[in-house]
């Protein structure tokens, strides 16, 4: 199933964009060119930018200056590109009052899936869900912080993006469920050729599944990591030295 009859998505481009909380500046990226069908990495220590950056993709922060655009037009004030994001950066995205099927079918229902298609949808993660989410009755509020993250993560896929925008996915899932996560991001992004932004401290997960990396300090991007072309050395090496 496709959603809606918009234009597929070609690429993002973000030029001159910067965020400043008071004088300190929490992002500031000249330009970069995201193209279709890329799984790109985001990492960086802790402050560097990465959800920032993510809030000013997805239109919930304003940015004091500069622009990311999303199939040639601007998201700020522009709705177009909601219909084939999808996008989890943290609980705040969750309606916790609801049971985890009800939030699945809110979250169908406004991207114009019926029940049967939310349920389809969901085959696919069945396994990932487990039973202690799926069929189950509990408020997303009663969840453990991995099951909500699951929740989460699940809904933002479920709907067939063309672009997906995950913050730290692999947080609070035990080692199966991150491994098994892994494979379902990756088989989307080779089935669907789906656009994906993903930040994570794990390094391991990163380098193994995305085909780009671009590592942030201090919210500017110093390195832009292409693969398997690019040597992950240098990557490595900078940790390395920030851990001194």
């Amino acid at each position: 199933m496709e959603i809606g009859n918009h234009e597929p998505m070609k690429s993002i481009y973000i030029h001159n964009l910067q965020k400043k909380y008071g004088t300190q500046i929490a992002l500031d990226i000249k330009e970069l060119h995201i193209e279709e069908g890329e799984l790109c990495g985001i990492v960086g220590n802790n402050g560097a930018g990465k959800t920032t950056m993510f809030r000013l993709m997805l239109d919930l922060i304003a940015a004091n200056q500069g622009e990311v655009w999303v199939n040639n037009s601007a998201i700020a004030g522009n709705e177009h590109w909601k219909e084939f994001t999808g996008s989890y950066l943290d609980e705040g995205f969750l309606i916790d009052f609801m049971n985890p099927q009800e939030y699945f079918y809110f979250t169908g229902k406004l991207y114009g899936f019926s029940q049967a298609e939310v349920d389809e949808a969901l085959v696919p993660y069945k396994r990932f869900l487990s039973d202690e989410i799926a069929g189950q009755k509990k408020h997303i509020r009663q969840l453990s912080s991995g099951n909500k993250q699951k929740v989460g993560i699940v809904a933002a896929m479920l709907i067939k993006p063309k672009l997906l925008v995950l913050d730290e996915p692999f947080n609070y899932l035990d080692p199966s469920s991150q491994i098994l996560i892994k494979r379902l991001l990756k088989q989307e992004n080779e089935t669907r050729r789906t656009t994906m932004l993903i930040s994570s401290h794990n390094l391991n997960h990163i380098t193994d599944m995305c085909s780009r990396i671009i590592l942030l300090e201090k919210g500017k991007v110093i390195k832009n990591i292409q693969l398997p072309d690019d040597s992950i050395n240098d990557l490595e090496n900078y940790f390395s030295a920030q851990a001194e």
